[in-house]
């Protein structure tokens, strides 16, 4: 399949306002691609719009809270109004949350649910008529490699990327023949922000890996229509953890029961009245 090039198209990032979203946003741009950065931090993503203009001249920022419907639905709908098309959607905003299951409220999963997999959802209802009436489009959904291996303490965040991806895959054939590509990113322990927002300790150790690798892997899911990917590619523990989960998931939960072992006491508590 050729190569699409990405000079004079228009790119909405979201997330955009630190890590794999700032590094995409840029790239895009250095591509020559209008970029829409997408973000709460109105301050930070005017930093970026001002960089990412040095290189495409039309970017432009619009900040708010993607967990909330009409913002979502509203940053396509005026791209498409300011700009006349879109061409682009990455959908990368994420909340964290690394909690033990028995410490986590219904309102924390329907927010993350809500700006993690919901906002992906509202966008691209908005997007994709607009893409097939344009004669095409591309969609790159950023998930994690949580929604393919899950650790302790991600149940949640890594259910609302799963569900990403198995909304992703949907589209795959209900899109096929339409001009509207659709790609998964799964990245792995990527140095960003989030590792400084986890609610309770972490038990990975190991190396975090540059944001430069999940935007290199939008890239070429964008340019050489790729349909999934993981950053880092052919990673050992990735793999390794991959296959154990799909061959031995025994191993897996032993593995993982003892990289990151609950307390008896978290339970001693739920069984003693109050």
């Amino acid at each position: 399949m050729p190569e699409i090039g990405l000079a004079g198209r228009v790119a909405i990032v979201t997330g955009a306002s630190s890590g794999i979203g700032r590094v995409t946003a840029r790239r895009l741009a250095r591509h020559g691609a209008t970029v829409v950065v997408v973000a709460r931090r109105a301050a930070l993503l005017d930093t970026l719009v001002a960089e990412c203009r040095g290189d495409a001249p039309a970017s432009f920022a619009l900040a708010g809270d993607l967990g909330d419907r009409a913002f979502a639905e509203g940053i396509v709908a005026e791209t498409l109004a300011r700009t006349g098309r879109l061409d682009v959607l990455v959908n990368n905003a994420a909340t964290s949350k690394h909690k033990h299951i028995l410490d986590v409220t219904a309102d924390e999963v329907d927010h993350v649910m809500r700006v993690n997999f919901m906002a992906c959802v509202w966008t691209t209802l908005v997007a994709v008529p607009a893409m097939i009436r344009a004669g095409g489009g591309t969609i790159v959904n950023v998930s994690s490699f949580a929604a393919k291996v899950t650790p302790p303490r991600e149940a949640v965040y890594a259910a609302s990327k799963a569900a990403m991806n198995a909304f992703s895959e949907g589209l795959w054939y209900d899109l096929a023949g339409s001009g509207v590509h659709v790609a998964i990113v799964n990245p792995g322990p990527i140095d960003t922000e989030i590792w400084d927002k986890a609610e309770q300790p972490t038990a990975y150790t190991g190396r975090k890996y540059s944001a430069d690798l999940v935007a290199d892997a939008v890239i070429d899911a964008i340019v050489k229509r790729r349909y999934e990917s993981t950053a880092p590619r052919l990673n050992p523990m990735l793999v390794t953890a991959r296959w154990l989960r799909l061959l031995a998931p025994g191993l897996t939960r032993l593995g993982m029961a003892r990289m990151d072992p609950v307390s008896p006491d978290v339970f001693a508590r739920v069984r003693t009245p109050r």
